[in-house]
């Protein structure tokens, strides 16, 4: 799993430049889906609804700790979580990486073997990761050539890149990917010896942002040969003024055009890193003999804007550079090559993992099994997806209908998107208020609605009394007290006349 992912950077999804072997060659012994979304673009709500198979608004943890606006921070201790319930059923467990999926709570509260390296970027100061550059003689942490805007106060923008002063060897990410192997021979071993199944996940902090990366990857890709996001082009126009806001903290309009190439240029670079290191790995778990008979899982919890709508980081902005993302999965015996067409989800990982294991995956409530897809076959399957964000640096509700052609998104403090993504595959235009999609924009609006009460998700409420959102077949002031509001019912007046009539009620 890596962190704020892009999924136009690698090779299997049409990307030429970047050299991406491992995760290549894992889409070509496995399945490629090429619609799979994040449940929210924000790392630790993602994170909780991998573990727990519940979307955020369920399980309620919806912002990072780094800049919570008031949500709980950790999971309740009694939830349900697929780490658990595998270490229930003699499985070793382990994570080597970012944890970000709480505050409080550590991997080892969930059974996970492991050192916990908490935060939300790479802990250079870590006991073990100095303890790793001290046995092996390598240098320290140093970096030049920091990359940042002006922030609209006049100060300096967030550190977006910088020159990474260290071998590869010495990187934060060869470091996890030691570890890894370090975890994969003990777990090898229990396997052989005793037969014991094993999960272990290994997670990077990149190629989150501020990309910190040696010589031969900042320099990798020459920026001049970099396009640029036609999404640049971005104006705002017709568009929530959340967005314009978030360009300018993340400093796009101070920085040169070349500086935004050269920004793209070593994202890349960071990804073509992090492959080599997830080669290292899928490389041990071969010479240990594991391949034949273990599933291998690649995602990440979201995507990353790098420049497109003139934006970095993610946020309150529903586009497709922060909710599409990769997602490849190989298990033993399934088809190599397959490529999947179907909407699915990160949260789509834990009633997989489940049922690979023989475990009941009804406890994820929101998580769909992909064996059917992963085995080739053509099972029913829902024609969109549903997905949310609820803030980051202050709240703001946002719900998203991803469907074949169109995306609708509903931002209850703002005006609500529309986009046509066969025409307008960059989201730049919103169609909301275009007559001549009415007919689409109240059937998504519709369909939204009903899914989110469905989940007794209760955004909900806002678009009964703001959308049309059809006849209701409840009282939406639930009180009890009138039930005149909605279809069926008598009406005020009639109820007044019968009341007349009759000499009341009792």
């Amino acid at each position: 799993m890596t962190d704020q992912h892009r999924v136009d950077t690698l090779g299997a999804y049409g990307n030429s430049r970047v050299p991406t072997p491992a995760l290549d060659g894992l889409a070509r012994s496995g399945t490629r889906f090429d619609r799979w979304y994040t449940p929210t673009a924000i790392c630790t709500p993602a994170r909780a609804s991998l573990l727990t198979g519940q979307a955020p608004f369920r399980h309620k943890v919806l912002a990072n700790a780094e800049r919570n606006v008031g949500y709980v921070e950790d999971l309740p201790e009694d939830v349900f979580t697929f780490p658990v319930a595998l270490r229930e059923a003699g499985y070793n467990t382990g994570l080597v990486g970012k944890w970000h999926a709480g505050s409080r709570r550590e991997p080892a509260d969930f059974g996970l073997d492991g050192v916990h390296l908490p935060g939300w970027h790479n802990p250079v100061d870590h006991p073990d990761y100095l303890a790793y550059l001290a046995e092996r003689g390598l240098p320290p942490y140093r970096i030049s050539d920091r990359v940042r805007g002006t922030l609209p106060n006049g100060g300096p923008g967030n550190l977006l890149a910088a020159r990474l002063h260290q071998p590869v060897e010495a990187t934060f990410e060869h470091y996890l990917a030691t570890r890894a192997i370090e975890l994969l021979e003990r777990y090898a071993e229990d396997a052989h010896r005793e037969d014991k199944p094993f999960y272990l996940g290994l997670h990077f902090f990149g190629p989150h942002l501020p990309y910190v990366i040696p010589d031969e990857y900042f320099d990798l890709i020459d920026p001049a040969t970099v396009a640029l996001p036609r999404s640049i082009a971005e104006t705002f126009a017709d568009k929530p003024p959340v967005q314009a806001n978030y360009s300018a903290h993340w400093t796009f309009d101070t920085m040169p055009i070349e500086v935004t190439r050269k920004l793209i240029a070593v994202y890349w670079g960071y990804v073509a890193l992090i492959d080599e290191q997830i080669q290292r790995v899928l490389d041990a778990a071969a010479r240990l003999g594991l391949i034949e008979d273990t599933a291998v899982f690649f995602t990440c919890d979201h995507g990353e804007f790098t420049g497109s709508h003139r934006l970095h980081d993610k946020g309150p902005a529903m586009y497709e550079d922060i909710y599409r993302t990769p997602g490849i999965v190989r298990i033993p015996g399934g088809p190599s090559g397959q490529v999947r067409e179907e909407f699915v989800s990160l949260l789509d990982c834990t009633a997989t993992i489940l049922e690979l294991a023989g475990l009941d995956p009804k406890p994820a409530v929101d998580s769909r099994s992909l064996l059917p897809l992963l085995n080739g076959e053509q099972p029913a399957w829902e024609p969109d997806l549903v997905a949310e964000f609820h803030g980051h640096h202050f709240p703001y509700p946002q719900r998203m209908l991803r469907e074949d052609r169109y995306k609708l998104v509903v931002n209850p403090t703002d005006t609500c998107e529309l986009y046509d993504l066969q025409t307008d595959p960059d989201e730049l235009q919103n169609r909301f208020h275009h007559p001549e999609l009415a007919e689409v924009r109240a059937r998504m609006m519709r369909r939204l609605y009903t899914i989110l009460r469905e989940r007794d998700d209760r955004f909900y409420h806002w678009m009964t009394s703001m959308y049309d959102v059809g006849e209701l077949d409840y009282d939406p002031m639930m009180s009890g007290l009138d039930e005149s509001t909605y279809a069926g019912a008598e009406t005020g007046v009639e109820a007044g006349a019968q009341e007349a009539a009759g000499g009341g009620r009792a």
